[in-house]
């Protein structure tokens, strides 16, 4: 882990996410289908709806989009059903990978996994092979220079897990899942803005990869986040850009 910068990381994914927005509609649409299919469309009582809508109102998704996904949710439109679907397997050098999906075909879509793995290097891997190597928690990313003391406290207040200071100075807050709106929202009332916050699957440990392998991985990340059916692609390889 020695060397490679936590924060360079966080803004390089970032910046490929933000290069991908044409897909990020149709993504949010499936995720808040799904979510009000399965704990209704009350976001007082549903907090992965929640989650949802915060999501695509932070994409300017319009009102009336979000409200119809909703109603297709809880069955008041009709529309398709989409099932949820995980996925795992290795990476260039054993790293860990895991593939969520939303699929109305699953024969298709572990096809299209299988395919994207194989053709970049990869191999996927039985049910549960990798999942324990992550925790499904919310992380708020703080720029380097944030007042580390006064973050802290602050995020622990407001109910973080944890709090954790990388080498480069960039510190992360660790949530529940769905405490995760609460606390950026308290911490944001109390004047510390994230640079990049989602709730997400953390690698426990991470495999950090440089040079040919470092690209090669790329191209296997890439080829999975392209399919149409994948929601997410959590990985614990950190690469050395």
């Amino acid at each position: 882990m020695a060397g490679h910068s936590k924060w360079a990381n966080i803004q390089h994914r970032k910046g490929r996410q933000d290069a991908k927005r044409g897909k990020v509609f149709t993504k949010l649409i499936k995720e808040i289908t799904v979510a009000a299919r399965m704990g209704g469309g009350d976001i007082g009582a549903n907090p992965r709806l929640r989650l949802a809508i915060d999501k695509a109102k932070g994409e300017s998704m319009p009102k009336d989009n979000i409200d119809n996904a909703i109603k297709r949710g809880t069955g008041q439109l009709e529309g398709v059903t989409y099932e949820e679907a995980r996925y795992e397997g290795y990476g260039i050098a054993g790293a860990a990978v895991m593939v969520d999906c939303l699929t109305d075909n699953k024969i298709r879509t572990v096809a299209d996994v299988r395919h994207a793995f194989a053709k970049y290097g990869g191999n996927m891997g039985t049910d549960g092979c990798v999942a324990f190597q992550f925790k499904h928690c919310g992380q708020l990313m703080f720029a380097p220079g944030t007042d580390e003391d006064a973050l802290m406290e602050a995020a622990l207040e407001a109910g973080a897990e944890d709090v954790i200071t990388n080498d480069d100075g960039s510190i992360e807050v660790i949530t529940g899942p769905w405490e995760f709106t609460a606390v950026k929202e308290t911490l944001e009332k109390a004047g510390f803005s994230a640079e990049f916050g989602e709730v997400t699957m953390k690698a426990q440990n991470e495999t950090e990869l440089s040079g040919e392998d470092a690209a090669r991985m790329q191209k296997l990340l890439d080829a999975l986040e392209s399919l149409d059916d994948v929601q997410d692609v959590y990985t614990s390889v950190v690469l050395d850009e």
